[in-house]
C-alpha cells in the first residue's frame, strides 16, 4: 500500500522508498503488508522492520534489504506509521552520517522519503538474516550495557553470509544505483 509522509526539509521526488514490514511490525503500526515486490532498482531505497523483545523492551531493527545495514530504535511510542518513520528516519541518518555516507543520504535516501510503499519480505534468505541480526541484537542489549544505537554498530561490523562474509559496513558502501538507459 503507497503512502506518503511529510518530511520537514525533505524535498518530495517521484522515487518511491519500499519498507518491508514484518508481520509482527505491521499489525503493530496498523499496516498489514499485503503484497511483496521485487527489490528496488535504487538498492538505497529498499528497506525492511522487524518487532523484537529483548529482554522486556520493544525495538524495531530497520535494515536495508540489500546491504544489512541496520539501525536499531525503541519500539515504544510507536504506534502508526508516522511515529515510525519520524523515528527510523532519524535513527538511518544518524548511523550513516557516523559511518560517513551522510552524502548517499542527503542526495539519494532523503528526496525519496516522502513517498514509501509498505509490503511483504523480500525473501527467506533476507528474513533469515534479520533473524540473525536479531539474535545478535537480542544478545548485546539484554546484557543492558550497549544502547540500541551501539548494539547496530556492531551488527554493521558483522560479517555475514547473505554478503559473502562482508560487514553490512562495506556491502552498503559498495551499493550501486541501476540507472536506466534511455533508447533514442
Amino acid at each position: 500500500m503507497p503512502g506518503s509522509v511529510e518530511q520537514e526539509g525533505i524535498s518530495m521526488d517521484n522515487e518511491t522508498t519500499i519498507i518491508r514490514l514484518s508481520g509482527k511490525f505491521g499489525k503493530k503500526i496498523g499496516w498489514i503488508p499485503e503484497h511483496k515486490t521485487p527489490m528496488h532498482e535504487n538498492p538505497y531505497l529498499d528497506w525492511s522492520a522487524h518487532l523484537f523483545r529483548a529482554p522486556r523492551t520493544e525495538y524495531v531493527l530497520i535494515t536495508n534489504t540489500a546491504s544489512l545495514y541496520s539501525a536499531i530504535v525503541y519500539g515504544r511510542g510507536i504506534t502508526d506509521e508516522n511515529q515510525f518513520l519520524k523515528r527510523a528516519i532519524r535513527s538511518i541518518d544518524d548511523m550513516l552520517e557516523d559511518d560517513g555516507f551522510q552524502l548517499i543520504f542527503k542526495r539519494i535516501i532523503a528526496p525519496a522519503l516522502g513517498k514509501y510503499d509498505f509490503c511483504k519480505a523480500l525473501n527467506r534468505t533476507v528474513i533469515g538474516s534479520m533473524n540473525d541480526l536479531v539474535r545478535m541484537a537480542k544478545r548485546w542489549l539484554a546484557d543492558g550495557e550497549l544502547s540500541p544505537y551501539r548494539v547496530a554498530m556492531k551488527l554493521n561490523e558483522t560479517p555475514f553470509s547473505y554478503l559473502d562474509y562482508q560487514f553490512p559496513k562495506e556491502a552498503f558502501q559498495r551499493l550501486q544505483v541501476v540507472t536506466k538507459q534511455v533508447e533514442e
